[in-house]
């Protein structure tokens, strides 16, 4: 199931503005409720910048009303497996819980490796600890 998110990832990637690190990054996410968002880096001349695709598909959700994330994917043009950054494996967790799928993906072979949130961001900075 996660094939159809990696195609949409790597369309999202070939729309990508990288003029700076010329770093194209793509993300595609699908929530518990099924709907799917994609997005790609933007960068801006003030680099670092800008944004992340990751974040892109996660503001398409937001802008749509919300939801929680149920998995995502990322590929970039220039890396076999692209894991989100650090601000990014945040922001998913906002919307996510730690047993989402992240899957990584290779521009040519598809998902790669599958890991979870949890995985990802042990003890992540949890809204429910903020009551």
């Amino acid at each position: 199931m996660a094939d159809d998110l990696f195609a949409l990832a790597k369309s999202a990637m070939r729309r990508a503005h990288a003029p700076y690190s010329r770093f194209p990054v793509g993300a595609a996410l699908r929530t518990t409720d099924g709907r799917i968002f994609s997005g790609c880096n933007v960068e801006i001349v003030s680099f670092p910048e800008g944004w992340c695709a990751e974040t892109t598909a996660i503001g398409h959700l937001v802008m749509d009303g919300g939801g929680r994330i149920a998995e995502i994917a990322v590929v970039a043009e220039k890396l076999p497996l692209c894991s989100p950054c650090g601000g990014c494996r945040q922001r998913i967790a906002e919307f996510a819980s730690p047993e989402t799928k992240v899957h990584l993906c290779d521009i040519d072979g598809g998902v790669r490796e599958t890991v979870t949130m949890g995985e990802l961001l042990p003890r992540a900075f949890a809204t429910d600890n903020l009551s």
